[in-house]
C-alpha cells in the first residue's frame, strides 16, 4: 500500500495523511469490485440468456424476485456507507480539531502571492517555514479575491476568503521542503501564486527566527533587489525582457528612467524613484495606462532597505540593456 501511494500521491507527512490515503483506497477498491459485480453480472447474464437463431420463442420465468438477493443489494451498499461516513467524519475531526499548544501563524493570501506572519513579529512572503513535530495553527484570509491554501503531503487544504478567517492546521513529521498552491483560480496570475513550506528540525527553526532577515544584511543593494524580485513575487506581474504581463515590466520602467509615464486618469508622472516607491506602497493611486487596478500594497511588506534594493536592482535593468 505504502509503495503504491508513493505513485499515486505526494509523501505523507503530516500525521492525518496516512489515514486519508486509506481512507480513499478503501472507496477506491470498494468501487472497483462493485463495478466488477455488476459489469460481469450483466455480461454473464446476456451471454447466458441470449436469443440464439433457431431457439423457440418462449415467455421469460414468472419469478419476479429473490428476497435474499434484493436484501444484499441493499445491506452491502448500506454497510459500505456507514464505514466511510465513519471514518470520514472521524478523519475530518482529527484535521479540524487543533491540538493545544500550537503555534499560530497568519497566512494571507493576496494576487498573487502568499504572506506569513509569525507570532514573534517575523514576516516572509512564499516560504512558510515551521518545525518537525509540531502542531502549526494556519488563520487564513484574504486582501481581495478568494483563494484556496493547499499542500499536497499534509493533505491539509481551506479555502481563503475575504472578510473573514479560515483554520486549518497540520504538524510536519519530516523536514525538507515542500510545494504550497492556491487551488481557487484566482486572476491572470494564478499558476504562478506557488509557495514553498519548508520544515525544520526544532533547533534549527529556533536559529533561523532569531536570524530572520538578517542573512542579506550584508548585500549590496543590487544583488538583494534581484533576490527580492523573485522572493517578495515581483515576478509574477513584471518581467525582466520587456513582455509586458499583468503590470508594466521592469525593462520598460527602467528605460523609461527620468521621462514621464501617462496614467489611466489621463495625468503623468515622471519615473524615479519616487514613483517606483509610491507603486509599491500605494498602487492604487498611479495606475499605468492600459493596466487593471489590481497590484497589492507592500506597505508592512517591504522595510527601507527593501524598498531602495528593488528600486537598484530596477535602475541597473537600464544599464545592462545599453551595453
Amino acid at each position: 500500500m505504502d509503495r503504491l501511494t508513493e505513485y499515486l500521491f505526494p509523501k505523507q507527512v503530516s500525521s492525518f495523511a496516512h489515514d486519508i490515503d486509506n481512507l480513499f483506497y478503501f472507496i477506491f477498491y470498494a468501487s472497483i469490485v462493485l463495478f466488477l459485480i455488476v459489469v460481469i453480472g450483466m455480461v454473464y447474464l446476456a451471454i447466458k440468456y441470449r436469443f440464439k437463431k433457431g431457439d423457440d420463442i418462449r415467455l421469460t420465468s414468472s419469478l419476479d424476485h429473490n428476497n435474499t438477493l434484493e436484501a444484499m443489494f441493499f445491506i452491502i451498499p448500506l454497510i459500505l456507507v456507514m464505514i466511510t461516513f465513519v471514518w470520514g467524519i472521524k478523519s475530518y475531526l482529527d484535521m479540524i480539531t487543533v491540538p493545544d499548544g500550537a503555534i499560530e501563524i497568519q497566512v494571507k493570501g493576496q494576487k498573487w502571492a502568499w504572506i506569513y506572519d509569525y507570532p514573534e513579529g517575523q514576516n516572509t512572503m512564499n516560504e512558510l517555514v515551521v518545525p518537525m513535530d509540531t502542531p502549526i495553527k494556519v488563520i487564513l484570509s484574504s486582501t481581495d479575491v478568494l483563494h484556496s491554501f493547499y499542500i499536497p503531503v499534509m493533505r491539509a487544504k481551506m479555502d481563503v476568503l475575504p472578510n473573514r478567517y479560515n483554520v486549518m492546521w497540520f504538524d510536519a513529521n519530516q523536514p525538507g521542503e515542500y510545494p504550497i498552491f492556491c487551488t481557487e483560480y484566482c486572476g491572470t496570475s494564478h499558476s504562478g501564486m506557488i509557495g514553498k513550506l519548508t520544515v525544520l528540525p526544532k533547533k534549527a527553526y529556533e536559529i533561523w527566527l532569531a536570524e530572520a532577515g538578517s542573512a542579506d544584511d550584508d548585500l549590496p543593494l543590487e544583488e538583494l533587489g534581484e533576490k527580492l524580485y523573485t522572493k517578495k513575487a515581483c515576478n509574477t506581474c513584471h518581467t525582466l525582457d520587456g513582455t509586458a504581463l499583468v503590470g508594466p515590466s521592469y525593462l520598460e520602467t527602467s528605460q523609461m528612467w527620468g521621462q514621464e509615464r501617462v496614467l489611466d486618469n489621463g495625468s503623468s508622472v515622471v519615473v524615479d524613484e519616487n514613483y517606483i516607491r509610491s507603486s509599491m506602497l500605494e498602487p492604487q493611486t498611479q495606475i499605468v495606462a492600459g493596466y487593471q487596478n489590481v497590484m497589492p500594497t507592500y506597505q508592512g511588506l517591504l522595510n527601507d532597505r527593501e524598498l531602495d534594493a528593488l528600486i537598484a536592482f530596477l535602475k541597473t535593468l537600464k544599464e545592462d540593456s545599453q551595453i
